[in-house]
């Protein structure tokens, strides 16, 4: 049956990267998916026509988690199809590099409301139901820069260190209900979002510096959120796992 069978997965940033791997890796354990995306209609629909040839259910929902009514009426829709939601993936996340003196505000706006407001305004949507169902399980994508930081990365780096307080803080308020609330914090990992940073040759060089000696792929994260997201991770909660290959050690 496996590890998610009959669960109920809301999956933002699903139709790329780790929300893509992370929607396939769920549906073959088991779990209808919601998958949540703002732009990438036909990556979305192949990620429900995958879970579907898995034997599960998916939808696909355009939703710009910037915008509050977005998020709420993607809780209502999951709600509506599926009756409850049982995991919630914060995965959606924006980047933007450049010298903190010389970046546009504008750019500082909008990865705080992608990364910060995009998950409080949608977990707070669902977490009502999950708290009368007395059960959940709620995982926010972090970075390791939320750790440690980055030249370049000052605003990135801030939006992703809140997460893992927030992380921390509401896990001490809904572990009560049976609502675990954890985070990831993914490194040395090649997605669209950073492809700009890790060109070939950079990639080769990087892997090198890693104790595994290997650049991450998207399925690692997808792995990690599993073991969170099933009964395994059970008495996990208000912790970062980090998925990094070894490239910092908190």
């Amino acid at each position: 049956m496996g590890r998610l069978a009959d669960k109920v997965a809301v999956i933002t940033g699903g139709s790329r990267g780790f929300g893509r791997a992370m929607v396939t890796a769920f549906a073959q354990e088991g779990a209808d998916v919601v998958v949540a995306y703002r732009a990438a209609e036909r990556e979305a629909a192949e990620a429900v026509a995958e879970v579907e040839q898995a034997g599960r259910r998916a939808i696909a929902v355009r939703t710009d988690v910037a915008r509050p009514a977005d998020t709420e009426s993607l809780a209502v829709r999951a709600l509506d199809v599926f009756g409850h939601v049982d995991i919630l993936i914060n995965n959606a996340g924006i980047m933007d590099v450049a010298p903190f003196a010389t970046q546009a505000p504008g750019a500082w706006t909008r990865m705080i409301e992608v990364n910060v407001y995009g998950i409080l305004t949608l977990t707070r949507a669902l977490l009502p139901a999950m708290i009368t169902r007395r059960t959940g399980r709620i995982i926010n994508l972090s970075s390791q820069l939320g750790h440690v930081g980055g030249e370049n990365f000052a605003v990135y780096s801030g939006t992703k260190g809140f997460v893992l307080a927030y992380t921390k803080s509401l896990a001490r308020e809904v572990g009560q209900y049976g609502i675990t609330v954890n985070a990831i914090c993914p490194g040395g990992i090649v997605t669209d979002m950073n492809r700009h940073i890790y060109p070939p040759e950079r990639q080769k060089t990087r892997a090198m510096e890693l104790p595994l000696r290997r650049m991450g792929v998207p399925d690692d994260i997808a792995r990690a959120a599993l073991y969170l997201a099933s009964e395994d991770g059970r008495f996990v909660t208000g912790q970062c796992l980090d998925v990094n290959g070894g490239s910092i050690m908190v």
